[in-house]
């Protein structure tokens, strides 16, 4: 009689051990709620598409601005500008080659700094051609300021539009987050350098 406790014991000892694994099989389920964010992680056709085209955009960017930064008797405004531009565009480079890490996403940037980018609409426009940048190259210090305004309010309202139609298009909530801050930031770029343009 004395091994009925025991047995009762053992019994309910198991049950506890069963219930507690139903406890822990649920978890992955209020797990599955988080992954909810998931589309975080995730891209559309849209998001990839903005992405890919705006790296090279920021790229050129950055280019034009080592550019005119490396001219003698640069205006300085326009230098502070310059660096303005590079400080922040380089890092936006990063994070969007992050993005397409993430998505899986396989970026050739010979494949994009290739693309024939007036094929691409007027999203493209302000891509600036091999004759652009050998005219800012080849440009004295005076004479490429001004011509650096020029062009990079042409690159500016084109990716401008780029980012408006990503906030039509895009499904990703940190691409169009990026997108509102193109516009923010190059909108007001521009309105600076056509500022600058009276003064120099």
């Amino acid at each position: 009689m004395k091994k009925l406790p025991l047995a009762l014991g053992t019994s309910v000892l198991s049950l506890t051990l069963v219930l507690t694994g139903c406890t822990d099989a649920s978890a992955p389920t209020d797990g599955a709620t988080t992954s909810s964010e998931a589309p975080d992680s995730t891209a559309t056709e849209a998001d990839e598409m903005f992405v890919t085209m705006m790296i090279p955009h920021h790229e050129q960017a950055v280019e034009m601005s080592d550019i005119v930064l490396a001219k003698d008797d640069l205006d300085p405004q326009v230098a502070e500008l310059a660096q303005q531009i590079k400080d922040a565009q380089g890092p936006e480079i990063d994070r969007m080659l992050g993005w397409l890490q993430d998505w899986g996403v396989e970026y050739d940037p010979d494949a994009s700094g290739g693309m024939d980018h007036g094929s691409m609409g007027d999203s493209m426009d302000g891509m600036m051609s091999e004759e652009d940048m050998t005219a800012l190259e080849e440009a004295d210090g005076a004479t490429a300021g001004r011509l650096f305004l020029e062009q990079m309010i042409m690159h500016h309202e084109g990716a401008v539009d780029m980012a408006e139609t990503a906030l039509e298009d895009a499904q990703n909530p940190d691409v169009l987050e990026l997108a509102q801050q193109v516009i923010d930031d190059q909108t007001a770029e521009i309105a600076t350098m056509k500022d600058l343009l009276t003064q120099i």
